[in-house]
C-alpha cells in the first residue's frame, strides 16, 4: 500500500461542478500542449464529461485547487458494468498532485468493486506514450502496459466517391427509434466483446450517455444487414469538428463470421464520402494496435495515418 502524499500548504481539494467546465478545459488543454503540443480537447467534452451518465461527480471526481484558487489537478475514476473493471484518469503537471490523484482514483476504485462484492477489479488508464512522467508513474504503482492506441487521419484533398455498397448488403442509415438503437447496441457488443477496456453498458446508460453527448446525433449511427441479421456498426461522431474540422469515426466493428468480406472498408470509405460532402478536411478514429482483427493494417490500407499514440496501462488489484 502506497503512502498518501501530503498536498503543498494552501492547495485544496474538492469534487468538480459543471461551472467548472471552463478552468478544467484549461488545465487539460495546457497539460495535453505540455506533451504533445496542442489542446486536444475542447470545452464541450470537459462539460459533456462531469454530467456523464454513470459518472457521480461528487464521489468519483476530485479538482485540485493551489492557493490562489487555481486549478492544478483533476482526477476521476469511472466504473464500468457492474463495476469491475473501473477506468481512472490523472492530469497534473505537479508531480506531487499527480501522485495524490492516482492514489484517490485507486482507492475509490477498490470501493466500487467492495461495493460490488468483487474480490479483484480491473484499474485501466489511458495515457499518451508521450507522457513520460505519468508512464513513470503508472509503472511505480504496478500498472503494467496492456496495449497501444494510435489516433489515425486521413486528409481530404476533394470530393470522396460514395462507395459501391457490397453485394447481399443492405444499409441502414440513422437509429431513430428502440428497436434500431437495440440492433446497433447489439452489433456493438458482439463485434467488440473481449477488446481491451471495452465493458458492455446496460442499455438504458448506452442510450443515455449518447444523448447527453453535445457530438452525437442519431443521424451518425450506421448499420449494415446480411440476409436480414445486422452484422456491422458504424458511429460517428462531431468530437473534432470544432477543433480540426475531421469527422470522426468513434466506433466500427464487424461481428465475428462476417469479417474479412469488405464491410469495415466500405464503412470507412462511406464515411470519407459523408465527411467531404459535409465539409470536412479530414477522417480522424482511433485503432487498438492489439485488436484480434488486422484493424490497423485496414486502416493503413485506405491511406489514413498515425498521428498520435495512446497506451492502455492496467493493473488487476485483489481486495481483501
Amino acid at each position: 500500500m502506497k503512502t498518501a502524499v501530503v498536498l503543498p500548504d494552501g492547495y485544496t481539494v474538492r469534487p468538480p461542478e459543471p461551472g467548472d467546465a471552463e478552468s478544467i478545459f484549461g488545465l487539460l488543454s495546457a497539460y495535453n500542449t505540455a506533451i504533445v503540443g496542442f489542446a486536444d480537447c475542447v470545452l464541450d467534452e470537459v462539460a459533456d464529461g462531469l454530467v456523464e451518465p454513470g459518472f457521480d461527480r461528487v464521489t468519483d471526481g476530485w479538482l485540485v485547487l493551489a492557493a490562489d484558487g487555481l486549478p492544478v489537478g483533476y482526477g476521476t475514476a469511472f466504473g464500468k458494468g457492474d463495476r469491475q473493471t473501473v477506468e481512472i484518469e490523472t492530469v497534473s503537471q505537479e508531480p506531487t498532485v499527480a501522485a495524490r490523484l492516482l492514489g484517490q482514483t485507486m482507492r475509490r476504485a477498490r470501493e466500487m468493486g467492495r461495493e460490488r462484492g468483487h474480490t479483484e477489479i480491473t484499474v485501466d488508464v489511458w495515457a499518451y506514450r508521450a507522457d513520460a512522467s505519468l508512464g513513470a508513474l503508472l509503472v511505480d504503482h504496478d500498472f503494467t502496459a496492456g496495449t497501444t492506441y494510435h489516433r489515425m487521419r486521413l486528409d481530404h484533398t476533394g470530393p470522396v466517391a460514395t462507395p459501391n455498397r457490397p453485394t447481399g448488403v443492405v444499409v441502414r442509415r440513422g437509429a431513430f427509434d428502440d428497436a434500431a438503437r437495440w440492433t446497433a447496441h447489439e452489433v456493438i457488443i458482439d463485434s467488440f466483446r473481449g477488446q481491451f477496456g471495452f465493458v458492455p453498458r446496460p442499455h438504458s446508460e448506452w442510450i443515455e450517455a449518447l444523448e447527453a453527448s453535445s457530438t452525437f446525433a442519431w443521424s451518425q449511427m450506421t448499420v449494415l444487414e446480411v440476409d436480414g441479421r445486422a452484422v456491422a456498426v458504424r458511429v460517428c461522431s462531431d468530437e473534432f469538428v470544432e477543433a480540426e474540422n475531421c469527422g470522426c469515426v468513434g466506433m466500427l466493428g464487424v461481428v465475428e463470421g462476417f469479417r474479412g468480406r469488405g464491410l469495415a472498408k466500405f464503412l470507412l470509405r462511406d464515411a470519407f464520402a459523408g465527411d467531404t460532402a459535409a465539409g470536412r478536411t479530414g477522417t480522424i478514429l482511433h485503432v487498438d494496435t492489439n485488436n484480434p482483427t488486422p484493424a490497423l493494417d485496414l486502416y493503413l490500407s485506405v491511406g489514413m495515418t498515425p498521428t498520435l499514440v495512446f497506451d492502455g496501462w492496467r493493473r488487476v488489484v485483489p481486495l481483501s
